[in-house]
């Protein structure tokens, strides 16, 4: 196996990271002190600074106010940005903090958070300084959950903000095939300090776990470079995946599919596909009409599995009647026609007195 070096990120190598960016009008950098961060606002700062007429670069910290080490390292990342000629925002999570879930929905309050200061600056797109490392974690994280082809992918170079929020912001990982050991090499030959989250380190939390798992698994092989790896390729099938949909679709409903409507296929053609195509068109029917997000995929298989033995007397002439609710939608399949449309509204149950 190639070793892959470990040494400072160039200006060069910068500039093919950032380049694509090069024409936005404004970046909103997503910087909380750690080292991938720092070095993100660090190698965007170096990048700017070669370019005639580049972007406005905004450094945005989000200040969750659960350690107390938080607020010194907001400043520290000011001053940093201060020094870089780089506009810098410390906004915080207000209000009261959950008990349960701590992470997930410090997660959601920062990018609701960053979306909005975007929007404010007139920036349509967010810099992370997710690494290669993120993306072996994610795929790991995911096949420990059994995920399909779509979750094996990971992360990708450029998305969504990932709330409701902000689906008007670009979601940007620059530094997605960058390991983390070249941030840390680039800030240190930089001379430039950066914090350290004990949290990354705390085994209540999921990530932490995983990180001492994928230290025993690289001794066998399976370093953060080929999971990072298998998520490429599973990104590249995913893509085909999506183009034989688009294509079936295309042939089995070429009507548009304005949301909320009802959509009516032809049941017999539908279960002679293969099953993951099957399952990916079932899915963007469910998701499109019942507008309540996307079920999850043993839900999706439990109802494909349901339908294809309602099904089988379709050769014959005839088939049993079923009809399921899944994320919003409801699924019926009714003689030769399997029929998605919007599910009623739930009834409210009276209390007993």
């Amino acid at each position: 196996m190639r070793k892959t070096t470990a040494g400072p990120i160039s200006q060069a190598e910068a500039a093919a990271l950032f380049g694509p960016l090069a024409v936005a009008p404004a970046l909103v950098l997503a910087v909380s002190g750690g080292p991938d961060s720092t070095a993100l606002m660090w190698l965007a700062a170096r990048w700017r600074d070669s370019l005639a007429q580049p972007p406005k670069l905004i450094a945005v910290t989000v200040d969750h106010g659960l350690r107390k080490e938080s607020a010194r390292e907001a400043l520290a990342v000011k001053r940093l940005a201060a020094t870089l000629g780089i506009a810098h925002h410390t906004l915080r999570w207000a209000g009261r903090k959950p008990k349960t879930g701590i992470q997930e929905a410090a997660r959601n309050a920062r990018y609701r958070l960053l979306a909005a200061a975007a929007r404010e600056a007139g920036a349509r797109h967010l810099l992370t300084g997710h690494t290669l490392d993120d993306q072996a974690e994610t795929v790991l994280f995911r096949i420990i959950r059994g995920s399909g082809v779509g979750g094996l992918a990971g992360m990708s170079w450029f998305d969504v903000v990932p709330v409701p929020e902000g689906h008007d912001v670009g979601l940007v990982r620059p530094l997605l095939q960058v390991p983390k050991a070249r941030l840390i090499a680039t800030l240190k030959a930089a001379k430039v300090g950066y914090a350290r989250d004990p949290s990354n380190a705390d085994p209540r939390f999921t990530r932490p776990r995983l990180r001492k798992i994928m230290r025993a698994l690289a001794q066998e092989g399976l370093s953060a470079e080929r999971l990072a790896r298998l998520a490429k390729r599973a990104e590249r099938a995913e893509q085909a995946l999506v183009r034989c949909v688009d294509d079936v679709q295309l042939a089995l409903w070429p009507a548009d599919w304005p949301p909320g409507d009802r959509g009516t296929i032809d049941a017999r053609e539908f279960l002679a596909l293969p099953q993951e195509i099957a399952l990916r068109l079932l899915d963007r029917m469910v998701r499109v009409i019942g507008q309540a997000g996307a079920g999850e995929l043993a839900q999706l298989e439990t109802l494909h599995a349901a339908l294809a033995e309602a099904g089988r007397g379709l050769r014959a002439g005839q088939s049993d009647h079923l009809r399921r609710t899944l994320a919003g939608a409801m699924v019926t399949l009714s003689g030769n026609k399997l029929t998605v449309e919007r599910a009623p509204p739930r009834r409210k149950h009276r209390k007993s007195r």
